[in-house]
C-alpha cells in the first residue's frame, strides 16, 4: 500500500483483480482521518428534511442546525416549511440544567406560528450526553397541539450516517397507518429514497402516470405528512436509495405485508429495467400495462440515443472517479458512464455494505479502486494516480477536484439539473461533456504532462 494510506484503513481499500475481496465496511470513521462521511444526526436530517409540510426542529447547539440548513435542494410543489431552519440553540446553562423546558417552549411557539402537519425533533450529541427526555416532551406536545410530534433519536456520536437513516425511518414509521386508504388504486406504489433535489420525482411520477400507476406517497422528496400516513395502502414500495429508506420498507412489509423492490432511476438500463419491473408486478391486475411501458421506453430512447452518440465521440476513453453516499447509486453511474464510452477507475462510498462492494467488484474493470469511507488525502492521491478527467461527488468533494485541475459533477445535494430518468440521463451526459471538454483544463499544470 502507498504511504498516504493509514495502516488502519488498508482493509477498507481494494483494487479489483488484485487478490480476494474482503472489504471492511460499516465501521466508525477513523479518528484523525477527517472522513468525508457525515454523522448520525446528518443522516437522519437529510432523509426527513424534504417532508415539506412538517416542522423540523434541531434540539442542540446552533452549529448542528447550520450544518444541515437547506442541505438538500428538495424542491416542493406546495409548502416550503422545510426550507426554514429551527434550533433550540442550547447554551452552557442548558447543558448544566437541561434543555427540556427550552425545547417545550420552542415547540409551543413554532407550532402555533407555522401550523405544521407534524413536527420532527432531532436529538444531537449534546442532548444525548445531558440526558434530555425527548420522548416525554414530544408526547406532551402531541397531546397539547393535536399533531404528531416525533422524536428522532439521532445523537451524532452513536455511529455513522447509516444509523441516522435508521433513526429517520423509525420516526417516519410512527406516521404510517394513520390515514384512510379506501380510495387508493390497486395499481399503486410508494416512491422511497428519492429526495427531489432538482425535480426528479416529478419526472418519475409522470412515467408512472403514463403507465397507469398511482403514486401514493413520495418518501421523502416533495413529501407530505398525510401521504406518508396513508402509504400503507399502496400495493408496492419502490426503494431507490438502498441505505436511506430500506429500513422503512422492511418495517412496512413486516407490519402491513407491503412488498418492496429495489430500483434505480439513474441511467438508461436501470431506469428502463425499473419501469419494466413495476409493469411485471402489476401485469396480472392490468395486462395492458406491459405494452404501455414498452411504448413509453421506446419513445424516450428514440429521443435520447442520438444525442448520447454525438457526445460519446468526444468522451470515449476518458477516465472517471466517483465518491457517493449510497453505493447503489454507484452501480447505475458505472453503467451510465459506459454508455458514454468512459472508464470508471475509482469508486468510493460512505455507507456501502460487503454485498455492495462485491457487486461493484464484479461489474467494474480490473484495477478499479474501491474505497469505503474515504478521506480527502486518499481521494486526492487516487485521482492523481489514475489521472482522471472527471470526479463525481458531493459538496465536500468539489474542492478536491478543482484544486487538482479535474472536472467535477455534483451528483448529491446541491445540483440544480435533474439527473434521473431518461431526461435526466441527457442532462447528465451534457454536464459531463461540458465539464470534461472545457478548454480550461489545458491550463492545469497536471494536464501539461500529458502527451
Amino acid at each position: 500500500m502507498n504511504e498516504y494510506i493509514l495502516d488502519e484503513r488498508k482493509d477498507q481499500i481494494h483494487r479489483t483483480g488484485e487478490g480476494a475481496l474482503d472489504m471492511a465496511c460499516n465501521r466508525p470513521s477513523l479518528a484523525g482521518a477527517v472522513s468525508q462521511r457525515a454523522c448520525v444526526f446528518c443522516g437522519s436530517r437529510v432523509v426527513l428534511y424534504p417532508i415539506a409540510d412538517a416542522l423540523h426542529l434541531v434540539h442542540g447547539p446552533i452549529g448542528c442546525a447550520v450544518y444541515t440548513w437547506d442541505i438538500r435542494g428538495a424542491l416542493s410543489s406546495g409548502p416550503e416549511l422545510h426550507r426554514l431552519s429551527f434550533s433550540t440553540d442550547l447554551q452552557e446553562t442548558d447543558v448544566i440544567f437541561g434543555g427540556e423546558k427550552k425545547l417545550e417552549a420552542a415547540l409551543d411557539e413554532l407550532i402555533d406560528r407555522h401550523s405544521p402537519k407534524a413536527a420532527f425533533v432531532y436529538s444531537t450529541c449534546i442532548v444525548g450526553l445531558i440526558g434530555d427526555d425527548l420522548e416525554a416532551v414530544c408526547r406532551k406536545m402531541t397531546e397539547k397541539k393535536g399533531i404528531p410530534v416525533l422524536p428522532v433519536q439521532s445523537e451524532g456520536f452513536k455511529g455513522s450516517k447509516r444509523e441516522g437513516y435508521l433513526a429517520a425511518c423509525k420516526a417516519m414509521f410512527k406516521l404510517v397507518g394513520t390515514e384512510d386508504t379506501s380510495d387508493i388504486s390497486p395499481l399503486s406504489v410508494n416512491i422511497l429514497g428519492d429526495f427531489n433535489l432538482a425535480g426528479e420525482i416529478w419526472i418519475i411520477r409522470e412515467y408512472f402516470r403514463k403507465m397507469g400507476v398511482e403514486v401514493v406517497a413520495n418518501i421523502t422528496g416533495d413529501g407530505r405528512v398525510k401521504d406518508i400516513g396513508r402509504s400503507h395502502g399502496a400495493a408496492l414500495n419502490l426503494v431507490q436509495c438502498s441505505g436511506a429508506t430500506l429500513d422503512l420498507a422492511k418495517m412496512m412489509k413486516e407490519e402491513y405485508g407491503t412488498p418492496f423492490m429495489r430500483v434505480s432511476y439513474l441511467g438508461i438500463e436501470d431506469m428502463a429495467d425499473s419501469l419494466y419491473q413495476v409493469a411485471d408486478f402489476f401485469k396480472d391486475v392490468d395486462p395492458d400495462i406491459v405494452k404501455r411501458t414498452e411504448d413509453l421506453v421506446r419513445d424516450e430512447l428514440s429521443k435520447l440515443m442520438p444525442e448520447l452518440a454525438r457526445m460519446r465521440k468526444d468522451l470515449e476513453g476518458k477516465k472517471v472517479a466517483m465518491y457517493v453516499g449510497g453505493s447503489f447509486k454507484a452501480f447505475s453511474l458505472l453503467k451510465a458512464f459506459r454508455h458514454l464510452g468512459m472508464k470508471v477507475v475509482m469508486v468510493g462510498s460512505q455507507t456501502g455494505t460487503k454485498e455492495d462492494y462485491e457487486e461493484l467488484a464484479r461489474i467494474s474493470d480490473p484495477g478499479t479502486i474501491l474505497v469505503d469511507d474515504a478521506n480527502p488525502l486518499e481521494l486526492s492521491a487516487f485521482i492523481k494516480e489514475k489521472d482522471v478527467d472527471i470526479f463525481v461527488g458531493g459538496v465536500k468533494e468539489r474542492p478536491i477536484a478543482y484544486k487538482l485541475g479535474v472536472g467535477f459533477c455534483d451528483h448529491n445535494h446541491e445540483r440544480k439539473e435533474a439527473l434521473e430518468g431518461f431526461e435526466g440521463m441527457l442532462n447528465f451526459a451534457r454536464e459531463i461533456h461540458s465539464s470534461a471538454m472545457s478548454p480550461v483544463w489545458q491550463f492545469a499544470p497536471r494536464r501539461a504532462k500529458r502527451k
